[in-house]
């Protein structure tokens, strides 16, 4: 670890802290000496950070104090942007404009060597085939798995039958190509997978639902042995 790395470890360590907390176990969390511990208190408070406390007894910074945005190297904003594009391309309207709004707070932040690589059209992700209707539709059924609000779905299944289903929406996983929804389903009293891209309509009803332990999308992931037994029903 280098100097600036520990250096961020050791603030945030010390930040929101009722009480102090002492050289010795700051030098053991970041397993240097209390040597280092010390000097670096010292670089922090000359860097204008406020730290309250004295050695023998211990640290904290006080409690309505805020790191200032952090930077970012080029691997990180590549990352960071691309992760945002995929959002913006490949999830529905809501989410879509947190995303661009997210974009725009990166580049407000960035040096102009780093702004220029943000422009970069390189890593594209287009979002001219994402269907409107089923951006909709993603849109409804994230706010009932929020919500933990049961809903009435009119679906087309893998093998073309239409079908009707009351669900317990649990989560939704990308799949890399396709949205699915996890949720229970009533009229099988099983879990299943239902392709976002096959559901004609999603209305929340007025119930509710509570997850647990044998009721939830970690059950169902936990229950996953072999992609091969996905059963889109």
């Amino acid at each position: 670890m280098n100097k600036a790395e520990r250096l961020f470890q050791l603030t945030n360590l010390l930040r929101g802290r009722r009480t102090a907390i002492t050289a010795r176990t700051l030098a053991e969390k970041l397993n240097v000496s209390e040597r280092t511990i010390y000097r670096d208190i010292q670089a922090l408070e000359l860097s204008g950070i406020p730290i309250e406390g004295e050695a023998g007894i211990g640290y904290r910074i006080r409690h309505n104090f805020e790191l200032p945005p952090l930077m970012f190297n080029r691997s990180e904003i590549i990352a960071l942007l691309l992760g945002s594009r995929m959002v913006q391309a490949w999830s529905d309207k809501e989410l879509a404009g947190a995303a661009s709004r997210a974009i725009e707070k990166i580049n407000a932040i960035l040096p102009d060597d780093l702004k220029a690589l943000a422009e970069q059209q390189t890593l594209l992700v287009p979002d001219y085939f994402v269907n409107s209707k089923q951006s909709d539709i993603s849109q409804a059924v994230r706010k009932a798995i929020e919500n933990k609000q049961r809903i009435y779905l009119t679906y087309n299944r893998a093998d073309g039958e239409y079908s009707e289903r009351i669900l317990d929406p649990l989560g939704m996983v990308y799949w890399g190509g396709k949205w699915t929804l996890i949720a229970w389903c009533h009229l099988r009293e099983n879990y299943r997978e239902f392709r976002i891209d096959r559901i004609n309509s999603a209305s929340p009803s007025d119930e509710y639902f509570q997850t647990s332990e044998q009721h939830s999308l970690d059950h169902y992931i936990s229950l996953i042995t072999y992609p091969a037994e996905t059963d889109y029903s």
